[in-house]
Parts: C-alpha cells; structure tokens; sequence
C-alpha cells in the first residue's frame, strides 16, 4: 500500500500522484538489472586488473545512492526550473569537454574523461540531457515568441557540441546527439525540404568519417567483412548468446565473460544472454521501451511546444543509446563502444542517465491547467 493518500499535500505527496510512476518503475528495474549483471560480469575484468574480485561492482553499487537521490531531485522540480538547471549543467559539461583536450586522460586513443582525483569524470554524458533541454527551449523561442534568433542558437550550439565530440573523438555519441536534436528541429517545425537536406548532410558527413578517420573506417569494415579484422569482441559476445539460449545458464554460469575485455561495460548485454537468456534479454528490451513509449506518449498529448520537445528529444536520445548498445553486441550494426543506460558500468554514465530521467520525469508530470513553465 502507497504510503501516500490522494489528500496529502506534501511536496512528496504532491510529487508521487503527479508522477510517470510506470516510468519510475522501468527505471528502478534496470538499475536493480544493472547490479544483478555488474555482479556478474565485472569479477573476472576486477582480476585481470589485479583488483578485488568484487572491486568494480562496489564501486557501481555506490554510485546507485547519488544517482537515485539526484533523479529523484530532479523529477521534484518545475518545468521553469529544469531549464535553469540544463543551462547550468550543459555550461559546466562544455567547460569539461574542453578542458580534457589539456588535462583529459587519453585512454583508448580517445580524450573524453578529465581527472578528479579517486573518479574520473565524462563531461560529454551531461552534455546530452542538457543541451536536449537547452535546445527544446530555443526551438519554443523560435516558434512561440518568434524570435529567429532561437533556431540559430540551437543550429550553433548543435554545431560545437558535435565539433567537440568528433574532436575526442566519440563518433556514436554524435550521433545520438544528432539524432535527438535533428528530431526535435522537425517538431519546431522544420521544412521537409530542409529535413531532406539534413538528412543528405547526415549521410555524406558518415562518408567522411569513414573516409577520414581509420577507427570509424576499420569498425565498419570489420561489420561488412568480419574477416577483414580484428572482430574478437563481437565474435565473442555473439558466442555467448548462443550459449545461453532461451533461458540461459543461470546466474554465475556464464564463461564468455573471462575472456571478454569489455564484459562489464561496452558488452554488458552479452552476459545478460549467456546467464539469463533470450527471454531476460527481451525483459530489459521491454523496459527501455517502457521509458521511450511512456515519455512519446506524454509527448504526443503535451500542449506545451518547449516540454514536447524536451520529452521527445532526451527519449529519443535514451532509446537510441541503449538501441547503439544492443546492436553492437549482436553484430546489428558496426561495434561501437557505448554504456546501455542504468546497468553498464561507469559513474558518469549512471549519474548522467538519472539525471536525464529526473528531467523527463519533473517534465510530464501532470499540472494544474495555467501552472506556470
């Protein structure tokens, strides 16, 4: 029994009947899916480190207090009030991103974490719930106050978020940035002629990737010819798929997780098909849909232009990440490294996530008719 009533005017009252509860709910079931699978698959990566068998998954279990205190924060607060806090995150995120091109980390070749001592922090994932917000608001400026100037912005904010992502470089990041962007420059009201060029601008700006940078060149031609390369990792997690069957090994049971380097975060979906199966891997399938349909779905009936946009672009961008995850592990499309929102493991990833769920939900929460945005 709720341990709230219909008659209590608390802010929590308040806040728990006015709440997307199906949504909150998905959202707790993959981080509760998120511990189960770090259990799982992050010991034997802890022990080619030479850390403590259970080192990294401690690690991730205490991310899970901040993060839910800060979704939970964040889904309190009004409208007005999350794009106060989006200017705010997506200003501290740029400053972030520019500074790990001087005092960042290199790993993998790439420049995307800045060093804080015992963490090592992501800007770019804030980036991404941030700058939805930032540019759901200048999209509404443009159509609802008339105001030219806020399609500009959002084209030249667009334009230096996917210049410092390339610039790390973070290919797959870009793209969900651009994917959630580019739908809600169509809700704004896009001309379809200018959509099409978009789109054809899109796609010769994928060419030039392939033609310009060798890791985008190398992934896609190890997706198109297997043969052609090194394609261990996704060898190996469409092995453990095929291990694990319908029902899977059960808990533990997995072995593809000793030898897979990225278990515990880029291929965290793939020991979830070895120990738990076809059908669990459908279950967390179902419940991202959950969080993507429930938010489309308060879109679809929002009469708020700025908070239509908003919704549509952070679900298009949550659904898109975990949609790059899972089509990197079965060979969908070609690997690319990216965390499956709520359960692969990575502080900045975690709290980023909660943070764009807060938004989401203090965003379709129900309101009073004329309450202010």
């Amino acid at each position: 029994m709720t341990a709230f009533t219909r008659a209590d005017t608390s802010v929590l009252g308040r806040w728990w009947w006015t709440i997307d509860r199906q949504t909150l709910a998905a959202a707790a079931l993959l981080i509760a899916c998120g511990v189960l699978l770090t259990l799982a698959a992050s010991p034997p990566v802890a022990e080619r480190l030479r850390l403590d068998h259970y080192h990294l998954a401690w690690r991730q279990i205490a991310y899970i207090p901040p993060a839910c205190a800060v979704l939970i924060g964040i889904s309190l607060l009004p409208p007005k009030a999350v794009r106060r806090l989006a200017f705010v995150v997506f200003g501290l995120a740029l400053v972030g991103m520019l500074a790990s091109f001087s005092v960042g980390a290199e790993i993998k070749g790439a420049r995307r974490w800045v060093d804080l001592g015992p963490v090592s922090l992501q800007p770019s994932e804030f980036v991404k719930p941030s700058f939805a917000i930032v540019a759901a608001w200048a999209f509404a400026q443009f159509r609802e106050a008339g105001r030219p100037e806020g399609r500009l912005a959002a084209i030249a904010l667009f334009a230096l978020v996917i210049g410092l992502l390339i610039l790390q470089p973070d290919i797959g990041m870009a793209c969900v940035v651009a994917a959630g962007w580019f739908a809600q420059f169509l809700l704004s009201g896009l001309a379809l002629p200018w959509a099409a060029a978009l789109a054809v601008a899109a796609a010769a700006s994928m060419a030039a990737a392939y033609l310009t940078l060798p890791h985008v060149t190398s992934r896609i031609d190890r997706f198109l010819d297997p043969g052609s390369g090194d394609s261990y990792q996704v060898d190996t997690s469409l092995q453990a798929f095929v291990n694990g069957g319908v029902l899977g090994r059960g808990p533990g049971g997995g072995t593809i997780k000793e030898n897979l380097p990225d278990a515990h975060s880029d291929f965290i979906f793939a020991v979830a098909g070895e120990e738990f199966g076809l059908i669990a891997c459908l279950a967390i399938l179902c419940l991202f849909a959950v969080v993507v349909m429930r938010g489309l779905l308060h879109a679809l009936q929002e009469t708020s232009l700025y908070v239509m946009i908003a919704v549509t672009g952070l679900v298009v961008q949550f659904g898109l990440q975990a949609a790059v995850h899972m089509g990197s592990t079965l060979r969908l499309i070609p690997a690319k490294g990216m965390t499956l929102p709520f359960i692969s493991y990575g502080g900045s990833s975690m709290i980023a996530v909660a943070v764009a769920i807060g938004m989401l939900l203090a965003l379709t929460r129900r309101r009073a008719p004329g309450e202010p945005l």
